[in-house]
């Protein structure tokens, strides 16, 4: 009776705890529940009986299982589109990209849906099965042979395909945008979901926060593993329609998990309203405030009393900063809004100084974002050309065991399946002893040395390639058709860019999901997390119009008619492409050096008023500063 008590005094008054004369048992209980988040019924969260841990396994457990099922299809897709649907190689690469780059775009949509509308929980529970659905498509138009093109080895150059077309068509692009979907609302929901389960304002849940991304990861490589190797051996003994059912399992498992952990979640609260379109509002409001004078004393810019903040526990406070001022004119209070101040304000000409400054930070991490998209264009590359690189070469491990070129990545993910654990437990701590950073070095630290590995790849990718087209001129196999005429080099050559930029993904990726979820208004977090995915997006439909562009460029100066064109690597000049990606990498390091030392972080407040987000900002500064000095 004294829980429902609580509850009716919480719900009823909004910050009143009613029911006098609880004395400090009042005050224990109330230090225990969690302002903005509720359990499945929608009553107040507490730390004891929600989030956690726990709650957050569960939530690993469905990351994991969605990637077996998922994680498969960006590196056999190529040549599932290539052998089986009998597109060239490049046109079935391009597809492919299309098909990634669509995925992480659409994430921004579900990140909007899930932070304005129907919340985290139920945007991942609706993409789970969403996904199953275009999993179990997939599979149905890979069992039945009336609904693919009639077999045909498209490498062979005598042979005739026929390449899928009309309503068979149709059920193949439908089925792979409906995985698309389902995948977009995972990616961009559950991590914010997962995050949700800790109280980022709790030194020890912050931490624990810090080690949930790092799990994030671990989850990825887990189930990454599972699927280039179990999946692909499916695939290729059992066929494709197998490798397909057994994804839909997958996927069907990983929903049933997320579920079972509903009673313990710690769920979001939505506010109903967008809070993108307050963004856009102060964007809005300082060009139509443009003419106007900013006033000398930044308290006198437009902001809701102290009082009035204290009555409303779920709005968010934040200081006035000096970046940005042209967006400072959205703040400005006009003579006839004073005269008017009883009335409701136009959010389209006056905003709040703390709109005004999410809308700051937000802009100051478009130069980040922007930095970052190069990763993926360099692992779209891994995905796609590396793998067909693969079945030019030897893939015996032992006189009677293969391993299939799509199952490659198992290399860097093993790795990380190993590194992740230790990283977190050992190295973390050991950093933070040393910066006194939760995280151990900071986020834009992690993700620059992500960047450095992935030219490194890049290098390693450019290298390995000249070495291969020589082992093939040497032979007299410049012609060898792939898979049936296996060059003599080991495929495991391939494995050292993978295992590079496994590592490269360990710092970059986690590291950017860190950065956006800590720096993002709190009503954004799963938007936040989706600055990581369109970025990823822009990288793989980059990668399509770089391959075009490439070969245009290219095609009077080869004699295969581009860099990339046609099915024989072994007469291209893909090595030159790498090396392009690898300066590339080269030019974009120097870039965010300097976007990196100029960033401020977000004032984050804490129960002991320490201002991490500070210390961010110094170590940044420091490190950054030194290592321009070195260069």
């Amino acid at each position: 009776m004294e829980g429902e008590g609580l509850e009716v005094a919480m719900w009823g008054d909004g910050n009143r705890m009613g029911a006098r004369g609880w004395g400090e048992r009042e005050d224990e209980d109330k230090s225990q529940l969690l302002e903005g988040k509720v359990d499945w019924r929608g009553r107040i969260a507490t730390k004891d009986k929600h989030g956690g841990q726990g709650p957050s396994s569960l939530i690993l457990g469905t990351f994991a299982c969605e990637n077996i099922a998922s994680f498969v299809l960006g590196v056999t897709l190529v040549t599932y589109f290539n052998g089986v649907m009998h597109y060239d190689i490049a046109d079935a690469a391009t597809q492919v990209t299309n098909y990634s780059g669509t995925s992480y775009i659409l994430t921004v949509l579900v990140a909007i849906l899930a932070d304005t509308y129907i919340g985290r929980f139920t945007a991942v529970l609706i993409s789970c099965w969403i996904e199953f659905l275009g999993l179990g498509l997939l599979a149905f138009q890979a069992h039945y042979p009336k609904y693919k093109p009639p077999l045909c080895n498209i490498l062979d150059p005598t042979s005739t395909c026929e390449k899928v077309d009309g309503k068979n068509a149709a059920l193949l692009f439908v089925a792979l945008y409906f995985v698309a979907l389902g995948s977009a609302g995972i990616k961009s929901a559950l991590p914010s979901h997962g995050a949700d389960q800790f109280d980022e304002k709790d030194k020890k849940e912050a931490i624990q926060m810090s080690s949930f991304f790092n799990w994030l990861l671990l989850a990825v490589c887990l189930g990454g593993s599972i699927s280039t190797t179990f999946i692909v051996w499916i695939q290729e003994h059992k066929g494709w329609d197998w490798g397909f059912f057994v994804s839909t399992l997958a996927m069907l498992f990983g929903a049933i998990i997320f579920c079972v952990g509903l009673p313990w979640y710690r769920i979001f609260v939505i506010k109903g309203s967008s809070a993108i379109a307050e963004i856009f509002q102060v964007y809005v409001a300082a060009i139509r405030n443009r003419n106007l004078q900013l006033p000398e004393d930044s308290s006198d810019l437009y902001e809701i009393d102290e009082d009035e903040e204290a009555a409303t526990p779920a709005a968010e406070f934040l200081p006035h900063t000096d970046t940005y001022k042209f967006l400072d004119k959205a703040a400005i209070i006009q003579t006839s809004q004073q005269q008017q101040s009883e009335k409701p304000t136009n959010p389209w000409r006056l905003c709040r100084v703390t709109q005004v400054e999410n809308a700051k930070i937000l802009l100051s991490m478009i130069p980040v974002f922007c930095c970052t998209i190069i990763m993926t264009l360099c692992l779209a590359q891994l995905q796609t050309f590396s793998i067909q690189q693969g079945f030019t070469m030897d893939t015996r491990i032992t006189n009677s065991f293969h391993i299939p070129p799509a199952s490659l990545p198992i290399i860097p993910i093993v790795f990380l399946i190993i590194i992740i654990p230790v990283y977190d437990q050992i190295i973390v701590p050991i950093l933070r002893k040393f910066t006194g950073i939760p995280t151990g070095i900071t986020y834009l630290q992690r993700v620059g040395v992500g960047l450095v590995l992935s030219a490194l790849s890049m290098t390693a990718a450019s290298i390995l390639e000249v070495k291969r087209k020589q082992v093939a001129r040497e032979n007299n196999m410049l012609d060898a058709i792939p898979g049936l005429q296996p060059l003599p080099i080991s495929v495991f050559w391939l494995s050292i860019q993978f295992f590079i930029f496994g590592i490269a993904d360990m710092f970059t990726y986690v590291g950017l999901l860190e950065f956006f979820y800590s720096q993002a208004p709190k009503e954004l977090k799963s938007v936040s997390s989706c600055f990581l995915w369109t970025s990823m997006s822009i990288g793989y439909f980059l990668s399509s119009i770089i391959v075009k562009v490439v070969n245009k460029a290219t095609k009077k100066v080869t004699n295969s008619g581009g860099w990339l064109v046609g099915n024989n690597f072994n007469r291209n000049h893909l090595n030159l492409f790498y090396l392009m990606l690898a300066v590339l990498c080269c030019l974009n390091f120097c870039v965010y050096l300097v976007v990196a030392s100029k960033y401020k972080y977000r004032v984050q407040k804490s129960a002991s008023d320490q201002d991490d987000s500070r210390i961010h900002a110094l170590k940044d500064r420091s490190s950054l500063s030194t290592f321009s000095r070195q260069d």
